[in-house]
């Protein structure tokens, strides 16, 4: 996200459970005045094929602890696709500090605390099987940084001016 280019900044997960017509959903003209819109499988019209139970159910732990902790009132932060217009992008990202499966989470701290709106836009998902998620060491890892996303927050470190 550093190094893109162009008005809006699209991001998606590997293995591409969101189909790609899909994309426009987050662009102008359907969201001409959104600066921070993300993928959600929580949203009303949004559709999950083929998903295990078990996984639904992770998701949606770690996703009760993030409004819990450090986002409320968004649903489904760890869907893979997410769009930025390039202001906020540019302003955003140098401020984030943690790799891994939480990156986002703090991306989406980051963005509240700059006075971004975040919108939540409903989509069809498809489950794809292989994730390298390893269940009790990175569930660990994630909330260890939701713990760290809202000290930091606390702490002002993701207001103001990028780095």
């Amino acid at each position: 996200m550093l190094t893109a280019q162009g008005k809006y900044r699209f991001m998606a997960d590997v293995d591409f459970s969101m189909s790609v017509d899909q994309i426009s959903r987050f662009l102008s003209p359907n969201l001409s005045q959104t600066q921070v819109s993300i993928a959600s499988r929580e949203q009303p019209g949004s559709k999950r094929i083929g998903e295990p139970f078990y996984r639904h159910l992770i998701g949606r732990v770690f996703n009760f602890l993030v409004r819990s902790l450090v986002l409320p009132g968004l649903q489904d932060t760890q869907c893979g696709f997410k769009c930025f217009s390039a202001e906020a992008a540019e302003r955003i990202f140098p401020k984030q500090t943690l790799e891994g499966w939480s990156f986002d989470v703090e991306v989406l701290a980051i963005a509240r605390e700059l006075g971004y709106e975040v919108l939540e836009v409903p989509i069809t998902w498809t489950y794809q099987p292989g994730s390298r998620m390893r269940i009790l060491s990175d569930s660990w890892k994630m909330f260890k940084d939701l713990l760290l996303i809202r000290s930091n927050k606390r702490k002002g470190l993701y207001r103001g001016k990028a780095l």
